[in-house]
């Protein structure tokens, strides 16, 4: 699993049957200390997440694990909503 922000919503007026119950977000891929890593992407939303907000996702073969299908074309979905990380002081 990965964290990420949710930067935005992406609209689409076509997309596959297996993803019309499920919004589109553009996440930035961060790290623990919420800086920025690479480039932003679009994940499936399986939670209900919204902007500015931070998550967790997962990618690869075992994004559609959360959907209600076997076979979706998805890489990314997010799967849970983040309230605090705590990091030790160094």
């Amino acid at each position: 699993m990965f964290f990420g922000s949710v930067l935005g919503t992406v609209w689409a007026t076509q997309k596959d049957e297996h993803l019309k119950s499920f919004k589109l977000q553009l996440l930035q891929p961060i790290n623990a200390r919420r800086e920025n890593l690479g480039a932003p992407i679009v994940a499936v939303d399986t939670i209900g997440a919204g902007v500015g907000e931070t998550v967790f996702y997962i990618t690869a073969r075992e994004a559609v694990i959360p959907l209600p299908v076997e076979m979706s074309p998805v890489d990314a979905s997010i799967v849970g909503i983040v309230d605090r990380i705590d990091l030790q002081a160094e």
